[in-house]
């Protein structure tokens, strides 16, 4: 039977560690989100991210917009919130009549720590960023609290997004990893899935990986999320795909509650420059 990746635990142990960081600073701190309609999956990542910063000792603002709203509309309303935060995220995704990339760009590097803006983008592919994207942060911490080495293991990436995709994908390349990223358009999916020593998923679509697509002895981290009969489900049928792999992250309590400890240690970073 595989083991936990318990991403709660190291989550916490983060989040003690900054309210300590936090106190011992006197830093006052303001962390903004913006949200666009009404996403299910989006409100439970807001309410993780409030929860959290009430834990740590940071404020929390939520602001609010139609779906209808247009991009240039949405770029003035972010650029007169950002003056009264410390740190901005836009809740991804976007409705479809928005330009993303255009919203993300207006976020200044100081206050970006989703790390989506293009230019730290730029330097997180160049390996120059002080912080990491808190997937990649939640990611790499995963696999280092519990000692699983990644040169030259074969990394299979689910879903090429902005979010979990793109990043995790440089970020293994660069610790020499031979990185698969699969998209919708993969003709042969089952076939890099079962060649995969690490399996990354992030798409949001409910057991999309099922246990005849993975090989015994994998490591899964299930990155995907979606609200289905009520409940946030991953991308990975849990209980047929745990009975062939070493190591894998639940849903919830593995990569979720770690990448939201990861933001906020991206937010401490950025404002007291450590």
């Amino acid at each position: 039977m595989a083991k936990i990746l318990n991403g709660k635990k190291i989550a916490q142990k983060i989040l003690e560690d900054l309210e300590k960081k936090i106190k011992k600073s006197h830093l006052k701190l303001v962390l903004g989100v913006v949200l666009v309609g009404q996403s299910q999956v989006s409100k439970i990542y807001i309410n993780q991210k409030r929860k959290a910063c009430g834990e740590v000792g940071i404020d929390f603002k939520l602001f609010k917009f139609s779906s209808r709203i247009n991009t240039m509309r949405l770029k003035k309303e972010v650029k007169k919130i950002l003056p009264s935060v410390s740190g901005l995220i836009i809740q991804l995704p976007l409705p479809q009549n928005i330009k993303a990339q255009e919203i993300l760009n207006t976020i200044p590097l100081e206050k970006d720590v989703d790390c989506l803006s293009e230019k730290n983008l730029g330097k997180f592919y160049t390996d120059d960023l002080s912080i990491l994207p808190p997937i990649v942060g939640s990611v790499s911490r995963l696999l280092k609290e519990y000692k699983i080495k990644i040169k030259g293991k074969n990394v299979v990436i689910v879903g090429a997004g902005r979010l979990t995709g793109k990043p995790s994908a440089l970020w293994f390349l660069q610790k020499k990893a031979t990185v698969s990223v699969l998209n919708e358009f993969t003709k042969d999916t089952p076939f890099f899935a079962k060649n995969a020593d690490i399996l990354v998923s992030g798409v949001g679509k409910p057991n999309l990986i099922k246990g005849e697509m993975v090989k015994k002895g994998v490591i899964v981290i299930d990155a995907g999320t979606s609200y289905q009969r009520g409940k946030l489900v991953g991308d990975v049928d849990f209980k047929n795909v745990s009975q062939k792999t070493s190591y894998i992250t639940p849903v919830p309590g593995g990569v979720g509650p770690l990448t939201v400890a990861c933001l906020l240690e991206n937010l401490v970073k950025l404002n007291k420059r450590i």
